[in-house]
């Protein structure tokens, strides 16, 4: 899934050239009201040119229907670029028979035949033929088609790593599944929709614009009827001047309304979208893109988010009397056969600090006692010299009650450094030989690297962190001061973060978060933005309103970004769009009504005081306003596509950017734009 193409990439703009004529229909234009303004205005101005034709009009509307084609083109160019991966999705589905499986039976049936409930039998070699989940076997999966990453994964029957998805390979083993997806809404399927955006419906903030652009085009379109009545008025009372024409008219609404804006609005909402695709982050709907944007709460699980999932050990603490690298030569006896990853960053840290190599120890010399539940230690019985050295590291408790129970005692020292331990947020693990306390093991919840850095951005964005775990409040609270998140829930249980959420929204937030399992499913439902891991079950990846493909938690903080991106992006173009408008009124208002009210028919009028620009006729200078109106879409287009550059900021300060830079910029940018287009004009006698 993760693709990169430059925007001038000649396959993508040849792409978008057929579907930009395509979408001249009217009942495409119709979905967008200001364009479908400058499309009716096009027809008109062309019927026209039919009656008397002269280059002055045959300009005007060349540059009408470039800028419909333009918006077109913009929208088209946006959606070329999902197209591409929607074609490689659709090579994926399975066209060969799968494998039902009817009592102890199996038989041969078409994927396009399964329904929810029944069970397939995929084997080495097989692709799955749809969504499911594992209800028996473990089999290793190739799931780079969809994710990109080229390493197998393992899924296997029970727990959060049971769900597959249709057209992935089995690699090894036999595994049983449970089909959970009806023909044609699969997980695939609904990728396929989502990247080449057949299903895309406008978002609140859209249609909200929308409402907003669709009233300055009504108020536009009253005014310019009105005009033929107010100059004939002034000519009538002998203040001279003429009413302007037809096609001079509508080049005024057309420069009038926010078409820059109007045009570019759907390529930017779809480029959105695309870019969280390329993040291999799958949303449902614009709508959850958006509200990505506007999240102000963020939950994030400690565990694999924050954390780097394994605890690991960082610390030998020698008890009174005792070598560390004694300690170290224990510590890494009791962990050889410990296949956790605690018990070998214990091997580790031994032999990084003291160069203490992992040795092989066999029968009989050696008996290695695993861990349990009830006893919560291991360790390993050296026979030496006729006597056996009992070695043991455990949680502190446990260990206690050992060396009590074969006559020693735990020192005060070694109390102490497990409760410093415990208040630091690690977890003390005791080491002893026989009877004789040795030491401390400090085992840490290593924080991953970067992400205090990133919680600082998140802050700067007024975004409230919040760390979800089930450690006891000390540990929580030591982690959460290292991670530097603003709150934390210790201990917390399914119920919890569903209560937690819930008061969030109650207080007037938005709230995101993230979850796998299936008793993540409701938290995920009940959060504004639900991410779903890729690996999760079938029941989280439903209940979540986004799925990421690559089962990174901390991807959730790039998805707010780029919810953050695509309302800037909207924000500061609408922004430019209406504020560049100001200087095309001063480029075809002066031009429009240069003669009214004037004495005679070669005298200006009061209003050519409003010709700053000293543009050389009123035709050119309409002209130029049309031209420069068409090609500002143009220009705008990578922007719009690639997003205005994200910089973490608060409300304040950002609108305070986007005002300096799009909104004075954008009425300052057009002033030589249009004196240099004038002078083409005037220069090439083109009128």
């Amino acid at each position: 899934m993760k693709t990169r193409s430059s925007l001038l990439d000649p396959h993508l703009l040849k792409g978008a050239l057929i579907p930009s004529l395509r979408k001249l229909d009217p009942r495409i234009q119709w979905a967008n009201p200001v364009m479908f303004t400058v499309y009716l205005g096009a027809i008109l101005c062309s019927m026209q040119l039919f009656r008397s034709i002269n280059l002055f009009e045959l300009q005007l509307v060349i540059w009408l229907w470039f800028t419909v084609l333009f918006a077109n083109f913009a929208e088209a160019l946006a959606e070329s670029r999902g197209k591409a991966q929607a074609d490689a999705l659709r090579s994926m589905r399975v066209t060969t028979p799968a494998r039902k499986l009817v009592g102890n039976h199996e038989t041969s049936v078409s994927a396009s035949d399964l329904r929810p409930g029944d069970l397939v039998v995929c084997e080495a070699g097989d692709a799955i033929p749809s969504d499911g989940e594992i209800i028996e076997g473990i089999a290793s999966v190739d799931e780079s088609a969809i994710t990109g990453e080229s390493a197998p994964v393992i899924r296997e029957s029970g727990g959060d790593r049971s769900a597959v998805t249709g057209g992935t390979r089995v690699l090894s083993d036999r595994i049983v599944i449970k089909v959970t997806s009806e023909p044609g809404h699969s997980f695939l399927d609904r990728m396929i929709s989502l990247v080449e955006g057949s299903e895309r419906q406008k978002t609140p903030n859209e249609k909200a614009l929308g409402v907003l652009l669709v009233s300055l085009t009504l108020i536009f379109l009253l005014v310019t009827f009105t005009l033929p009545a107010f100059a004939k008025f002034l000519i009538e009372q002998g203040l001279g001047g003429q009413t302007p024409g037809f096609s001079s008219l509508v080049a005024l609404l057309v420069c009038l309304i926010p078409t820059t804006i109007g045009g570019l609005v759907s390529a930017i909402g779809i480029s959105g979208i695309d870019r969280l695709t390329r993040q291999n982050v799958l949303a449902t709907s614009g709508r959850a893109v958006e509200a990505a944007g506007d999240v102000d709460v963020l939950l994030l699980d400690k565990t694999g988010t924050i954390t780097l999932g394994n605890r690991q050990a960082s610390e030998f603490i020698a008890a009174p009397g005792v070598d560390a690298k004694i300690l170290a030569e224990a510590a890494q006896l009791s962990s050889l056969a410990d296949e956790t990853p605690e018990g070998r960053s214990v091997v580790v840290l031994a032999k990084q600090l003291f160069d203490i190599r992992a040795r092989e120890l066999a029968e009989p010399h050696a008996t290695f006692v695993p861990f349990t539940a009830e006893t919560r230690m291991s360790g390993v019985d050296l026979l030496s010299g006729g006597e056996t050295r009992r070695i043991r590291k455990g949680a502190a408790d446990s260990v206690k009650r050992y060396v009590e129970s074969i006559g020693g005692n735990m020192p005060t020292e070694v109390s102490r450094n497990v409760d410093d331990i415990s208040a630091k947020g690690g977890t003390p693990l005791v080491v002893v030989d026989g009877s004789r306390v040795m030491g401390t093991i400090f085992l840490k919840d290593i924080v991953k690297g970067g992400i205090r850095e990133r919680f600082v951005k998140l802050r700067e964005m007024g975004i409230r962190t919040v760390m979800i775990t089930g450690d006891n409040p000390r540990t929580a609270a030591a982690i959460a001061a290292e991670a530097g998140v603003d709150d934390f829930m210790a201990e917390a249980t399914p119920e919890d973060k569903m209560r937690r959420i819930k008061a969030e929204q109650q207080a007037g937030h938005l709230v995101a978060m993230t979850g796998d399992g299936t008793n993540d499913a409701p938290a995920l439902a009940q959060a504004d933005v639900g991410v779903a891991m890729n690996t999760g079950t079938q029941a989280a990846r439903e209940a979540g309103n986004m799925v990421d493909l690559d089962s990174d938690p901390t991807k959730l903080i790039d998805i707010i970004e780029i919810g953050k991106q695509l309302l800037m992006t909207r924000g500061s173009l609408t922004t430019f769009s209406l504020a560049n408008d100001v200087a095309k009124y001063f480029a075809i208002l002066p031009a429009l009504f240069i003669g009214l009210g004037a004495t005679s028919g070669s005298a200006a009028g009061p209003l050519a005081a409003l010709n700053v620009m000293n543009l050389h006729s009123w035709q050119s200078a309409i002209l130029s306003a049309v031209i420069f109106n068409a090609l500002i879409i143009v220009a705008l287009i990578p922007l719009a596509l690639k997003g205005v550059a994200y910089r973490p900021m608060d409300a304040a300060s950002l609108l305070r950017r986007n005002l300096l830079i799009y909104g004075i910029g954008g009425i300052l940018a057009p002033f030589p734009c249009l004196k240099l287009i004038d002078l083409t004009i005037s220069g090439l006698h083109l009128v």
